[in-house]
């Protein structure tokens, strides 16, 4: 039976997990314009696991997915549903899982200190875009007709690494200050 402090840090735990999956959501829906757009997604991913530690955050990125799947407008564009992972830029999508649970496996390994912390964002983000760029091949290939992987790279990565490089900068940043206030261990 658990006692009641146990029971507070189980509802503070799903409370930040929830919390964080709708922070992953709003930031999906924020667009920069630029000449590629792009949303600011993999920030809100890498503060959620950055901020809640790898297994709140991996919870709070598959909520978030879930939501997406049943249809619920969680993704870029307002949009959700099971179409829209399956499509050709769902596997970048799902990839936000394999990124957390990565993130949290090497927080299990090196620690949480802010230097490491930057470098499993940054191995999360090469996850992701491996992840997303096979599946965009694989659905592209079986949709439209054979693409490369290295033209694929060109088209689906390439515009997008300096953005998530500085969107990183901006989590680590976020992250070291939410350190201070969430006081989660």
């Amino acid at each position: 039976m658990k006692t009641s402090a146990q029971l507070k840090i189980s509802i503070l735990d799903m409370t930040y997990i929830a919390l964080f999956a709708v922070v992953i959501a709003v930031c999906s829906w924020i667009s920069i314009p630029a000449l590629v757009p792009f949303t600011l997604q993999t920030f809100g991913v890498f503060v959620t696991v950055g901020a809640l530690g790898g297994k709140r955050g991996s919870l709070a990125v598959l909520i978030y997915l879930l939501l997406g799947m049943v249809g619920i407008p969680v993704f870029a564009g307002f949009s959700g549903g099971i179409g829209h992972m399956l499509g050709a830029t769902g596997g970048y999508i799902v990839g936000f899982l394999f990124s957390a649970l990565a993130m949290w496996a090497l927080e299990k390994i090196w620690g949480t200190r802010l230097p490491l912390l930057a470098l499993s964002m940054v191995i999360g983000l090469l996850i992701c875009y491996l992840f997303g760029t096979v599946w965009f091949v694989s659905v592209y290939t079986r949709n439209t007709g054979a693409i490369g992987f290295w033209s694929a790279l060109t088209m689906c990565v390439v515009p997008y690494i300096i953005p998530d490089l500085l969107k990183i900068a901006l989590a680590l940043t976020v992250c070291k200050r939410l350190a201070k206030v969430l006081k989660l261990s």
